[in-house]
């Protein structure tokens, strides 16, 4: 049997962010694809939706941005955070690693406790360059729709 493969716009506040509702020269927004039971969510940074703009220039609030969105899109297809099973964190300096540590905990003790004690297997790479010069660092996430 084939599977069946689910493409879901991102919305942030209801406005649908996908190409081709992005300004020509900004990023295109992530959309969360979903494969049977598997969620592949990409490319969340901290940009401002409406305006392009980069929201913040400091680490804790990057990663702040960039885990909210990642909630938003988990939750548009029917998961949550606690089902994420594989991250991948592309930072802009290395430096800021333990910055991005310690707000990516807080961030699961408040909206995936169970993330905390299981959590997902992770790939770091500090990137020559990210997709605007302002970005400090860029998350995606692959997760099940449910844990079975």
């Amino acid at each position: 049997m084939a599977s069946v493969v689910k493409h879901y716009p991102f919305y942030i506040a209801g406005v649908k962010q996908t190409y081709p509702n992005v300004h020509p020269g900004i990023p295109k927004y992530a959309s969360a694809v979903v494969v049977d039971n598997l969620v592949f969510v990409s490319g969340m940074t901290a940009q401002d939706p409406s305006t392009g703009a980069c929201l913040t220039d400091t680490m804790k609030e990057q990663m702040t941005v960039c885990l909210t969105k990642m909630k938003a899109a988990l939750e548009e297809v029917g998961s949550s955070m606690e089902n994420i099973v594989k991250t991948l964190i592309l930072m802009k300096d290395i430096k800021d690693y333990q910055v991005m540590r310690a707000t990516e905990l807080e961030f699961y003790q408040k909206h995936a406790p169970r993330l905390v004690d299981e959590p997902p297997a992770s790939t770091i790479l500090q990137a020559a360059s990210l997709a605007r010069p302002e970005f400090l660092v860029e998350f995606e996430a692959i997760a099940v729709v449910e844990r079975k």
